[in-house]
């Protein structure tokens, strides 16, 4: 398992397109990804559940990755949550 804290810095949150980008990116890699916020965790390749997590702009989120590509997942979402993913 790896996990990485990030602060979201997207204007208006994670609504449903940067969540869509977001679940897109996760669902390439074979690795369970997790959004975590406190004690909640969320499913990060269903856009339903990233939305369900209400993650505001200035929300630190953990990403956690556990599995065969953790590495390669936790390496190509912390960059595109750095970048905006796509706002």
């Amino acid at each position: 398992m790896v996990n990485q804290r990030i602060v979201i810095r997207i204007k208006f949150g994670l609504h449903a397109r940067p969540a869509g980008v977001l679940a897109k990116i996760a669902q390439q890699f074979a690795s369970d990804v997790k959004v975590v916020i406190g004690e909640k965790e969320y499913n990060a390749k269903s856009i339903m559940g990233l939305l369900a997590a209400g993650i505001q702009n200035g929300t630190e989120i953990q990403i956690r990755c556990t599995g065969e590509d953790e590495i390669k997942a936790l390496h190509a979402i912390i960059p595109a949550i750095e970048s905006g993913l796509g706002e």
